[in-house]
């Protein structure tokens, strides 16, 4: 019923930017956070930056200063910018929505996106 599509994946440079997008569709009755988490091949998945309903984030400290996640709430869409990247940021990044269904308005679920592919390299 909820779904979660993810685009702005690629191949860059270090010291490179993208801007990650992530829209969520479907019987959504509200969203109360949004985000991206990462993982890269051998590793746990991470959370690299959340924002919620009420505007506040947080970041892994290992993209501090570098990545900003927004959102626009009319279209249901959060944004990762990320700059400066590094090789270290390759990975799959997910995005992440707790979300409140039209039909379930008593219960919060988390939806995930397939992911795309962020690959930093020279």
């Amino acid at each position: 019923q909820v779904q979660l599509v993810e685009s702005g994946g690629g191949l860059v440079q270090p010291g490179g930017s993208l801007r990650l997008s992530c829209a969520a569709s479907g019987s959504i009755f509200s969203i109360n956070a949004m985000g991206w988490y990462r993982q890269a091949p051998g590793k746990q998945r991470e959370l690299v930056a959340r924002i919620t309903s009420g505007g506040s984030t947080n970041y892994a400290d290992s993209v501090k200063g570098r990545f900003t996640i927004s959102r626009d709430n009319a279209k249901n869409t959060v944004y990762l910018q990320m700059n400066s990247l590094k090789p270290e940021d390759t990975a799959v990044y997910y995005c992440n929505a707790r979300v409140v269904p039209r039909e379930s308005r008593h219960y919060e679920y988390s939806y995930w996106g397939q992911g795309t592919q962020v690959t930093v390299s020279s």
